[in-house]
């Protein structure tokens, strides 16, 4: 049974089964505990528990307080972790705390600004000018595509490939494992290792991906020692964390979080917008008649279908919420999905507007941990569109759209689509 702060019955609340967002997020519950309990207690099938923090003003409050709500306590999944697993995702940026995640995101940062991203747009946009030349050649072979694997996977992973200097051989590699890390609690996507050799999904899945992508870049970086190139991985190997260069776990928890951000967080953003476009096929038509609305349009498409449920923190001391108690080492999860669709923020929050403004949502985080990667993500998404609808003057759906099974990831497995130049 799940219970509220004061004791009251919420049997029917489980915002934690997985298999509870396969039809999408549960907005209708979201919005009730939000005005009836928003800091809302919800068990776990390996008995713990957590506090499901609902409302926008309290995401934010939890994310300015990094040290009393911790990233690095019990890390940034609801599942807890052994001592070994805990240990290698602390080396993630995601997953540190204060001052340590200030000294490395200084070093970091100068190579992810505004101003860098911006000099690579004619690299992005030549990646995707590729996909839609070659999705425009196959359309009349093929007829329908699978949008969220044949055009969308593909910008993520050559984009990422190029900044870090990944071969180009091994990109679909990387490409799967990223999808192995984050599709853990769907079978398919668990079963599809066996395709890679891998095998057959189960609960360890994810480490497994992850294990096998930090020691792929453990040794990626043993050749840009020996042999430095102009690229995002020699880069971070002349920079000093910790008042030292980075070790090689370092080296393999960093570029496992890049790549499987960058990879899934991207593909999400980019095939959940063109269904939300084409559900909305007048504001569909209004991008098409004016581009310049597109980077609004893509901030509602993050708002709308943020890539991420939640992140978990963990309390390092008795304290509250707006007034609802925590114990010293309770779980909490911010849940973004809930806080993108806060009436007490965002006017008829269940309208998908690409005019919103302004657009506070909470899918790049706020404070502390406000996203690394952002203004490469907006840049991908923005280009993507425009060459997009540059591209096809008719984009169909064909089939329903099929959902990842995940409580963390807000993702489509699938979504059918006919394209015609």
């Amino acid at each position: 049974m799940t219970t509220t702060i004061d004791g009251s019955d919420r049997t029917g609340d489980d915002l934690y089964d997985p298999d509870g967002y396969l039809d999408g997020p549960p907005h209708e519950t979201f919005a009730r505990l939000r005005d009836d309990d928003p800091v809302h207690w919800q068990e776990m099938p390996d008995g713990t528990g957590y506090w499901a923090v609902l409302r926008h003003a309290d995401v934010v409050h939890v994310a300015r307080h990094p040290v009393r709500f911790s990233a690095a306590t019990g890390g940034v999944m609801l599942e807890d972790l052994d001592p070994d697993q805990l240990a290698m995702m602390r080396e993630m940026l995601l997953a540190m705390d204060p001052p340590r995640h200030a000294d490395y995101r200084r070093s970091l940062s100068p190579h992810f600004t505004a101003r860098v991203m911006a000099g690579i747009e004619p690299r992005v946009r030549t990646v995707c000018r590729s996909i839609m030349v070659r999705t425009a050649e196959q359309s009349a072979d093929q007829g329908e595509f699978d949008f969220v694997h044949d055009v969308c996977a593909p910008l993520p992973a050559q984009v990422i490939g190029e900044l870090v200097g990944i071969p180009d051989e091994d990109r679909p590699l990387l490409h799967h494992w990223a999808e192995r890390i984050t599709g853990f609690q769907d079978d398919e996507v668990s079963v599809a290792s066996s395709e890679w050799g891998d095998d057959e999904g189960s609960g360890d899945d994810a480490l497994a991906g992850s294990i096998q992508m930090a020691m792929y870049f453990i040794e990626l970086a043993a050749q840009r020692r020996a042999e430095p190139r102009e690229d995002l991985l020699t880069l971070t190997l002349a920079s000093e964390f910790d008042g030292k260069p980075m070790d090689d776990m370092g080296v393999g928890s960093f570029f496992v979080q890049l790549v499987t951000a960058g990879n899934d967080t991207s593909r999400t953003m980019l095939s959940s917008g063109l269904l939300a476009l084409l559900r909305h096929p007048d504001q569909l038509a209004e991008l098409r008649a004016d581009p310049a609305l597109i980077p609004a349009a893509v901030e509602e498409i993050l708002r709308w279908a943020n890539p991420l449920h939640y992140f978990r923190r963990t309390a390092t001391e008795d304290t509250d919420i707006d007034g609802h108690p925590l114990a010293a080492g309770d779980k909490l999860a911010m849940i973004y999905t809930s806080a993108n669709r806060d009436g007490l923020v965002f006017d008829d929050p269940q309208r998908f507007d690409i005019h919103r403004s302004p657009n506070p949502h909470l899918s790049f985080g706020v404070a502390e941990h406000f996203c690394l990667g952002v203004h490469l993500a907006r840049l991908e998404a923005r280009v993507f569109f425009e060459e997009l609808l540059a591209a096809f003057g008719t984009i169909e759906l064909t089939g329903e759209p099929r959902r990842q099974r995940s409580n963390l990831n807000n993702a489509l497995k699938s979504l059918p689509v006919r394209l015609c130049p």
